[in-house]
């Protein structure tokens, strides 16, 4: 079979997901061809995941007929023909509904194809003097080995038209002897690491991920992010993302010398760490900041408004988002009064108007509430889409409403007058006392978040359920 010349550069959907075929564009004349076998502007234009590989192999094979696989690596590959002819074949190993999926075709230097971790290959010489090629994203290692997953070339399931027999090709005694698919043990997903989770955030992400084997928690005393050491006892190789729901959020303790000191080595320190890893290793880094790198003077706060901090925790916080916007793959949700499983505004309010106290809480500063349920859920919404990375505000929907009006809404939905609630200016709340500043207005623009297809759900609504599900606890 002869070699096409000047095809287009063009990909290909095959039935296994994340395996693409591509046509390479060869040129040739009397002398012979020339190709580009990789060009990683192209490639990633035309679709192909940016994988970034690290190392590139080649497979040189004497004679037609030599077959080798089915091997799954725990790392992505793109594959081509150097010269030659192969017939290929891929069986999805993957844990998930495309396991045992099964894609063939016949491959000279004029295509390559994509195989994404997890993702069996394997290959059959149709011509002498065939080299095979392929670039991968990790480092081969005598340890990797032990994380393969392996099918037999002849496994009945997967029912591969070998061109060449296999009881006349040349085959190794170990690619004889693997499993057919009924005894393999898929390859599990990669993995996503929350830190932080003991938190309020960490403790919503916990129950929206409860039962999925794929995430793992980690506390504080589990993994301390202020400590290089912690970063350097974990494979990385085997995590996809890193979900950061690890904060200082001491506002008024942070204008303190011990607390601006804790602030920086929580918000900034630690989250360059994380980023570091990050890049790295090509992970996922998602974040969560704060109305406060915000001075507040805007009514409404797009996600692209410069930083304009006002104290030591907002400060923090513009810092660690800087940092984290310098990640390829992140997301920054930006939220604001947050609301979730512990110590917070509404379950105060709820607590003094079961006691009968009067308060007086501040009426010119506006905003919505943030449950933690719902952050947690935009979140995995994020990930699961796999949404365009970057920033995205996230609060409850509904009316700007200042704190005084949402510890009447508490008031009332919790028995109590409305009217016991007394509004005083953030000015008059914080007479002679030692506290960060504020921003006024932290009201924020919810329609980059709609357009990922996320239903944000109303504030108000969810004050009901969340004074409910208090009142329930036993």
């Amino acid at each position: 079979m002869s070699l096409e010349f000047s095809k287009r550069l063009a990909a290909h959907e095959t039935p296994i997901p994340g395996v693409v075929l591509y046509d390479l564009p060869v040129h040739g004349d009397n002398r012979g061809w020339f190709k580009e076998n990789w060009q990683r502007e192209k490639m990633v234009a035309l679709g192909l995941p940016d994988f970034r590989p690290v190392q590139n192999n080649i497979s040189f094979n004497e004679k037609a007929g030599t077959t080798r696989g089915i091997h799954a690596e725990p790392w992505d590959k793109f594959i081509s023909v150097a010269t030659g002819r192969i017939f290929g074949a891929w069986v999805d190993l993957r844990e998930g509904p495309s396991f045992g999926a099964v894609f063939t075709a016949e491959l000279d230097p004029s295509q390559a194809i994509f195989i994404p971790r997890g993702v069996g290959n394997a290959f059959q010489t149709l011509e002498d003097n065939t080299a095979y090629t392929y670039l991968v994203n990790d480092h081969w290692s005598a340890d990797a080995q032990g994380q393969y997953t392996f099918l037999n070339l002849a496994d009945e399931t997967a029912g591969i038209s070998w061109p060449i027999p296999l009881d006349q090709a040349e085959l190794s005694d170990k690619d004889k002897a693997h499993p057919r698919l009924g005894k393999v043990s898929p390859m599990p997903a990669k993995k996503t690491l929350v830190v932080g989770a003991d938190g309020q955030l960490g403790k919503a992400l916990r129950n929206i991920y409860d039962g999925d084997p794929s995430v793992e928690f980690a506390s504080r005393r589990e993994f301390d992010l202020t400590k290089a050491e912690s970063f350097n006892n974990r494979n990385w190789k085997n995590y996809s993302a890193i979900i950061n729901a690890a904060a200082y959020t001491a506002v008024d303790a942070a204008e303190t010398p011990e607390g601006r000191a804790a602030a920086w080595e929580v918000n900034v320190t630690a989250v360059a760490l994380l980023a570091r890893t990050a890049v790295e290793h090509n992970l996922t880094l998602v974040h969560v900041s704060s109305d406060y790198v915000f001075d507040g003077v805007r009514e409404v706060h797009e996600e692209n408004e410069p930083f304009t901090p006002l104290g030591v925790y907002g400060q923090t916080k513009a810092a660690g988002d800087a940092i984290v916007s310098v990640v390829p793959r992140h997301f920054i949700v930006r939220t604001s009064w947050v609301i979730g499983e512990g110590n917070n505004f509404v379950r105060t309010m709820a607590n003094l108007a079961a006691k009968g106290v009067k308060p007086s809480v501040v009426n010119d500063q506006t905003g919505r509430l943030s449950f933690t349920a719902d952050i947690a859920a935009v979140i995995r919404h994020l990930l699961d889409t796999e949404a365009e990375f970057g920033t995205y505000n996230f609060s409850n929907d509904g009316p700007t409403r200042s704190w005084a009006d949402i510890a009447a809404d508490v008031y009332e939905q919790s028995g109590a007058s409305r009217g016991d609630v007394t509004g005083i200016t953030t000015a008059e709340y914080f007479a002679d006392k030692a506290a960060a500043p504020r921003p006024l207005n932290s009201t924020m623009d919810l329609a980059k978040i709609r357009r990922t297809g996320f239903d944000v759900p109303d504030a108000n609504e969810r004050l009901t359920e969340y004074l409910k599900s208090d009142v329930e606890k036993p």
